[in-house]
């Protein structure tokens, strides 16, 4: 990876500290894709790498020939729903009272792109998560105000201490990047030439 530079488009403050944690060299470069909308055909759980590969089409400039765009989308699924980013209080308490004591997959797609090719793949981790009490809900809600993140929780904030009994899959994933697979796949990608 010497020769090349990784373009983050991700304003994730957790993603660029996964991606800082695997020495590779990276600039951040917003996206100005950031609606979060699909086509209801799309299978559920391709959702995260159809908006990744949006994201990754809608992003601002060209790219310049050692440049690698990479572009994430997590999304958090419980019995057939797709929980996202909550806009406020209300919807954060509804979504961690859906996933209290329920097993989800958090799902996310990433999209990487440069000027010879493209690849996309995505993560599936399953998380369970032990019954929460109405005071757990409101005492995190009010002291994280978790609205930047997919499903209302962070795992690695204090619901995440007291809430996961069990996780299948990467822990990274769950954080809002599977980095041992991006590591795998980026290093494939620049292998076959891209």
């Amino acid at each position: 990876m010497t020769d090349r530079i990784l373009i983050v488009a991700s304003a994730s403050p957790r993603r660029h500290q996964l991606i800082a944690g695997l020495d590779i060299p990276y600039n951040v470069e917003i996206s100005g894709h950031t609606e979060e909308v699909y086509d209801t055909s799309v299978n559920i759980n391709s959702v995260p790498l159809y908006l990744a590969k949006m994201k990754s089409f809608y992003f601002g400039r060209e790219l310049k020939e050692e440049e690698i765009l990479l572009t994430a989308d997590t999304l958090v699924i419980c019995e057939g729903e797709i929980l996202g980013k909550p806009s406020n209080r209300e919807e954060a308490t509804k979504m961690l009272m859906k996933l209290s004591g329920k097993a989800h997959n958090v799902i996310t797609g990433v999209y990487l792109r440069s000027i010879k090719g493209e690849k996309g793949f995505s993560a599936s981790t399953v998380v369970y998560f032990k019954t929460l009490s109405e005071e757990e809900i409101d005492y995190y809600v009010e002291h994280y105000k978790p609205y930047d993140k997919a499903g209302a929780y962070g795992a690695q904030e204090w619901i995440g201490y007291i809430a996961i009994e069990k996780i299948e899959g990467s822990y990274f994933n769950v954080m809002g990047l599977p980095v041992q697979k991006l590591y795998n796949e980026l290093q494939i990608f620049i292998d076959q030439g891209y």
